[in-house]
């Protein structure tokens, strides 16, 4: 367990940590489309760039999350800031337009995260 100043943070950081993580892994799966005349061979390694300070935020808020957050609860919380997050990113990067099947998958993810915290009777 990583020691924290405050325990507090350990139900703070983890999602402020992923969604630092998704908004770099986003561009790292899906920026390079604006860029159609890189070889793919620049695309990858621009990607894997992108990626290794993607992962030096997920580990981080997984590690960190792990123990106040069940594994499944911490799962089901990226998952969902991987939607908004790719929302965003759609919209105002890509420019393209959020239709009615994705809300209705993020209706469905949002489901999920009731779900995920309920508590468990034993």
């Amino acid at each position: 367990m990583i020691p924290l100043p405050a325990p507090w943070l350990a139900w703070v950081l983890p999602p402020l940590l992923l969604i630092g993580s998704n908004v770099l892994m986003t561009f790292a799966w899906y920026g390079h489309l604006k860029r159609p005349h890189w070889s793919l061979g620049l695309a990858i390694v621009a990607s894997w760039g992108i990626a290794f300070f993607e992962y030096c935020l997920a580990v981080p808020a997984n590690r960190i999350g792990f123990g106040t957050y069940t594994a499944q609860q911490l799962k089901v919380m990226q998952e969902v800031i991987t939607m908004a997050v790719f929302a965003a990113f759609a919209v105002w990067f890509l420019k393209e337009q959020l239709t009615w099947n994705y809300l209705a998958a993020a209706i469905c993810l949002v489901a999920a995260v009731v779900f995920i915290f309920l508590p468990v009777q034993k």
